[in-house]
């Protein structure tokens, strides 16, 4: 082999080695990219859904660190709340739960993060559980909340990984209160055409009664006029102001369903400041009647507990609502203009 061969020779296997050296970078490359593109794409398909999107749950546990609540279906398919399914129980709350553990989206994925305790999920101050109808169960614990305070971190079927990122919107509904549930039961809708008569027992007894209808000459209009102690009380301000409350008012919370004796009379019912009687017609013109007891003024104020008729739960409405009774079972009905 002369001179020249030998130099065209290592000239080809120089290039041969490079080859070789561009070849092995290639398929690096190519490597690194499946190998990220199977991550992302793992990572995508967790921060989708994580949880059965046609899941069918038959009860549910939740412990929100403050309280425990259990609901279940029962036999009518009806949920209700476990420790007294005859709680009137408005399952919205319920259902928002459910909806969001079958469509559960983390914010975020954590599968190489810190430990258990950086993120409060040693210890998990809030549980889950909900039992599928085929016997499975959906387990969730939720840690800390985020820096910004508006997400959670949280883990699954008793799993110690990943750790999720989900929005608070699951803990906020399970840290309602049980009467935050309430069905409340609608008050009948009273106007000064059904009302037959109303009476409003406290200090002073009143029993006011229509006396009948007077039109307007000018313009047609017709008023119901008004009648108490034998006296037309049709202009008084406290009559109109009695009249309005009664056709506005409306419960605006449970207080306490089934409440002992003493929880009654912290409630003030003990000694109530008034009853109301309302004897009205219904939208089919037949009598019937409504009657409030109005206990004490809640804590800050803002409100009143009341009794519906013979319903021993205690529940509230708003204090502008139970102004103009109050005032009439301490008063009776009264001349604002004749004390000026």
């Amino acid at each position: 082999m002369n001179r020249t061969q030998k130099k065209h020779l290592f000239l080809l296997g120089g290039i041969v080695a490079a080859l070789v050296i561009i070849l092995a970078v290639v398929l690096a490359v190519k490597r690194s990219n499946a190998q990220q593109a199977a991550e992302e794409a793992a990572r995508q398909e967790a921060e989708s859904v994580i949880t059965q999107t046609e899941a069918s749950y038959t009860a549910l546990t939740y412990d929100n660190g403050t309280t425990t609540l259990s609901f279940h279906l029962d036999e009518e398919g009806k949920w209700v709340w476990s420790d007294d399914p005859e709680f009137p129980l408005d399952d919205t709350t319920v259902q928002s739960i459910l909806d969001l553990l079958t469509d559960l989206r983390p914010q975020q994925t954590i599968t190489d993060g810190d430990t258990l305790d950086a993120y409060g999920l040693d210890q998990p101050f809030a549980t889950l559980t909900a039992t599928q109808a085929d016997g499975g169960t959906l387990t969730i614990a939720l840690g800390n909340a985020t820096t910004d305070g508006t997400s959670y971190y949280m883990l699954m079927d008793g799993q110690e990984s990943p750790v999720y990122i989900i929005s608070d919107a699951l803990y906020r509904y399970m840290s309602e209160t049980i009467y935050d549930m309430c069905d409340l039961p609608e008050l009948p809708v009273l106007t000064e055409d059904t009302i037959q008569s109303i009476t409003v027992e406290g200090t002073v007894s009143t029993l006011l009664r229509p006396l009948g209808t007077e039109t307007d000459e000018d313009t047609g209009t017709e008023t119901v006029t008004w009648a108490a102690g034998g006296e037309d009380v049709t202009e008084l301000e406290s009559t109109g102001d009695l009249l309005s409350d009664l056709e506005g008012i409306s419960l605006t919370k449970c207080v306490d369903y089934k409440p002992t004796n003493e929880a009654a009379e912290l409630c003030g019912f003990s000694a109530p400041r008034a009853v109301v009687t309302v004897l009205y017609l219904t939208e089919t013109g037949t009598e019937s009647s409504l009657t409030l007891t109005f206990g004490s003024d809640n804590l800050d104020g803002t409100g009143c507990y009341v009794r519906v008729n013979d319903d021993p739960t205690i529940y509230q409405v708003d204090s502008g609502d139970a102004d103009a009774v109050l005032s009439v079972a301490a008063s009776g009905l009264t001349d604002a203009s004749a004390s000026e």
